[in-house]
Parts: structure tokens; C-alpha cells; sequence
């Protein structure tokens, strides 16, 4: 998925140090673009925290009809840096990328791209979908792999029970289960957890990871407190007990977590870097290549970090015509971390 915001703020990412007890992060709504936009609910990136172990975006979607919001209609797209994560309750998406992927995401099954030194991608609701409903993360890649070639991958994980709580754990290791999925970060781990009416789930955490919280539906208490549905709740480290207690109405939620990423970067549209150099370089990139804003190749056909031209791969000819990159804001990106 795009960051389709027209005027995309620059992420500083990191905070000064993490607060003492859960730190609740509300959403805001942010339209996917287009004259029957798609709403989504955005609780990461935002101006009270930016990061939570190397995740550094999230946003929840629906349940909606497709035949009102028009469903998910993101065009090509560039990427750098970074690793997108899509998870989905309802619907079906269908994923195509200029390193030769393609593949349907749906409920139950994560489907993670690597983006590396450089991809681009579309993803597009499928016909036969009339409600869709779910997330997608991206999370920093760090200095040691951010250059590497993109790739993907696909992992259906077998659901783990806990008395009144069922578990799917995607990325990493939570509650006795393990996805074989290769982040290329530092340890992450997410999971998708359901708890009956009245139920009660309690989880051994890693205190060396930051964790978040977003309640899809039901009525929460968690570590003694409520937490609002499409909230997103933050846990500092040195935290490694999570209760979460289903009141009358049975709750879903996602937990994310992991170490703290710990380097400098740049975050704006859909670009992860170190330098406001960097940001601007990917974008000159992709309007180049897309025939937007012309310029002349890399020297020898290949970047300075080894990328080579072009940079975001070829894209089948038919499909919708690829999303321009907006323009850079009059100010210098920092970098923050």
C-alpha cells in the first residue's frame, strides 16, 4: 500500500524515551486517494510517536463495502528501505510487483515485501470482494540490509489456542509459535489474536521489545485499562507481562512489537532513508522513470549504493498508470531515530 497523502509530512522518527506505563495513540483518517477515496485509520506514523521497534507505519481499514469506498485501487508505487506487511480479516487483495511477484493476499495469511534498495508494486481488491477489511504494516529496514535486492514472501500460520483466545502469529515468536518468515531486522514479531466473550489471554513478552496494541473490535481492558476500538496502544521495553481481558462483546486485536530500531532516518511518502540527499535522489528516481520529470541515467547504469537502472524495476504494460510522487516540502528532511 501508498502513502497517498498529497503533502506528506516528514516523519521524525524517534522519541526522546518511552514512558512509564501504556501510552494510548488515537487514529486519524487518511483517504487513499482518488474521487471515491478509501478511508483508512492511520496510528503510526504520528506526531506523538513515530516508531515501535523498527514498525514505523499502520494502518487499519474497515470493514466497508467495496460497492461505497470503492475498495483498494493503490497504482503503482515506489518503495525504498523498508518492508511492507499486509494482513487482511475480510476480502481479497491482489499483489503484483516489478521484481516478478505476484500474489492474492487474504484473510489469514501474510504476504510481506521486501522493498530493499528499491521496488515498486500496485495492489488492488479483487472482483469478488464485497467487504474488505484489514491492515498493512511497513517496518525500517536497517543500515545492513536497506541495500539488498527486494523480494517476498508468504506464510499461513496455524492458528494456536489459549483457552478462551486463538493466536496467529505471522512475523516472529509469541505464545510457544514461530513464523519462518525473514525479516531482514532486527527481531520483530506480530500477531493476530481473538478472545471469546469474558475471555482472559496472557502473554509472555520479550521486555527488550517495544509492543503495540490496536483493537480491531470488542470491548478491551487491557493491563487493567480500556482501550478504544481503532486505538493503538504503546508499551515501552522492560515490559514482559500483556493481559487482555475481553469484556461482553468478543475482541480482535493485532500485536506488534520489537527492539528499538536505534539508527537515524528519513521517512516521507513512501521513501525510507538516512539523508535528505537520499529522499530526494529516490524521488528524482521514480518521476524519471515513469516519465513525469525526465533526467538523464545513472553513470554506467547503476546507482552509487548498486542500485541498478531502474531503479524501481520494470512493470507489466496494461496495468493502471503508476502514482506520481508529490512534491518535496521547502524545508530540509531530517533525520531522527
Amino acid at each position: 500500500m501508498s502513502n497517498l497523502e498529497t503533502a506528506p509530512q516528514e516523519i521524525l522518527c524517534g522519541q526522546d524515551g518511552p514512558p512509564a506505563g501504556v501510552e494510548i495513540l488515537p487514529p486519524r483518517e487518511v483517504p487513499l486517494g482518488g474521487p471515491r477515496a478509501m478511508p483508512v485509520r492511520r496510528t503510526l506514523p504520528q506526531k506523538k510517536r513515530s516508531l515501535i521497534g523498527s514498525w514505523c507505519f499502520l494502518d487499519h481499514y474497515g470493514p466497508g463495502l467495496v460497492s461505497s469506498s470503492g475498495g483498494m485501487k493503490v497504482a503503482r508505487h515506489p518503495h525504498t528501505g523498508l518492508a511492507t506487511v499486509s494482513w487482511l480479516f475480510t476480502g481479497r487483495i491482489e499483489h503484483r510487483d516489478s521484481a516478478g511477484y505476484t500474489a492474492t493476499v487474504q484473510p489469514g495469511e501474510v504476504n510481506l515485501m521486501v522493498a530493499g534498495r528499491g521496488i515498486s508494486h500496485q495492489e488492488l481488491s479483487t472482483a469478488d470482494t464485497t467487504v474488505l477489511h484489514g491492515a498493512q504494516l511497513w517496518f525500517a529496514l536497517p543500515e545492513s540490509t536497506r541495500h539488498m535486492a527486494p523480494t517476498f514472501e508468504h506464510y499461513a500460520p496455524e492458528p494456536v489456542r489459549q483457552g478462551a483466545a486463538e493466536l496467529k502469529v505471522f512475523i516472529g515468536s509469541l505464545a510457544g509459535s514461530t513464523s519462518p518468515v525473514d525479516t531482514y531486522t532486527p527481531p520483530l514479531v506480530a500477531a493476530e489474536a481473538t478472545i471469546s466473550s469474558g475471555g482472559i489471554l496472557e502473554l509472555d513478552l520479550d521486555p527488550s521489545f517495544e509492543h503495540g496494541i490496536l483493537l480491531d473490535a470488542g470491548d478491551l481492558v487491557l493491563n487493567g485499562a480500556p482501550l478504544p476500538v481503532d486505538h493503538l496502544a504503546y508499551l515501552p521495553t522492560g515490559q514482559s507481562r500483556l493481559v487482555l481481558e475481553a469484556q461482553e462483546t468478543p475482541v480482535r486485536v493485532l500485536i506488534l512489537g520489537g527492539e528499538p530500531l536505534r539508527e537515524q532516518i528519513v521517512m516521507w511518502w513512501n521513501f525510507i532513508g538516512r539523508t535528505h540527499e537520499e529522499v530526494v535522489a529516490y524521488r528524482a528516481a521514480w518521476q524519471a522513470e515513469i516519465g513525469a520529470e525526465p533526467a538523464a541515467p545513472p553513470a554506467g547504469g547503476t546507482y552509487p549504493d548498486g542500485a541498478p537502472n531502474p531503479r524501481f524495476g520494470p512493470f507489466p504494460e496494461g496495468t493502471p498508470e503508476p502514482l506520481p510522487a508529490p512534491v518535496l516540502p521547502n524545508a530540509q528532511l531530517r533525520p531522527r531515530g
